[in-house]
């Protein structure tokens, strides 16, 4: 994240399944916009405090309001500089959006989901990502229930950002 750089989206409860020949499963995390950046978080130890919470609210909000473009109190950018530092490189996703080849979205009979074909650290990758309304824990933590949200304001957002494009 650069020096000056503002967050203009903050999801949580984000659910990034890996659409690689290898990705086994997927992870439960947390989706920012910044000025030039598209982050996926894993959730962390520390996120846990008001992790609950705030998804809460989030699913409130979405429920009345679809679109994806949100700030969520309570987390600003020197959370994010911090979490960047403390979560472990395998569970960042830091893709600049000139490295995003392809965005789009996809409804399906379950939920919304944001497709996005992105060059990251050398090698082209393709993810799904959608928002989680509400989670199975046993025998392991699984999305049962996705929210139906709107995923054109970041697509919008993104593509404007570009500044090269096909």
């Amino acid at each position: 994240m650069e020096f000056n750089e503002k967050i203009h989206t903050h999801l949580m409860s984000v659910w990034r399944e890996s659409k690689s020949f290898f990705g086994v499963g997927g992870k439960e995390g947390m989706l920012l916009l910044t000025d030039n950046h598209f982050i996926f978080l894993k959730r962390t130890e520390r996120m846990k405090k008001w992790w609950g919470a705030v998804t809460k609210r989030q699913v409130v909000s979405l429920l009345q309001n679809r679109s994806t473009i949100q700030r969520l109190d309570g987390y600003e950018e020197k959370d994010l500089q911090i979490d960047l530092k403390e979560v472990k490189e395998k569970y960042i996703s830091k893709i600049t959006f000139d490295n995003i080849l392809e965005i789009e979205e996809e409804e399906k009979t379950w939920g919304s989901v944001l497709k996005i074909e992105a060059v990251e650290n050398g090698k082209k990758k393709n993810y799904e990502f959608s928002i989680v309304q509400d989670w199975v824990k046993y025998p392991i933590k699984d999305p049962t229930k996705y929210l139906n949200v709107d995923w054109k304001p970041c697509i919008e957002f993104i593509k404007s950002r570009q500044r090269v494009t096909k």
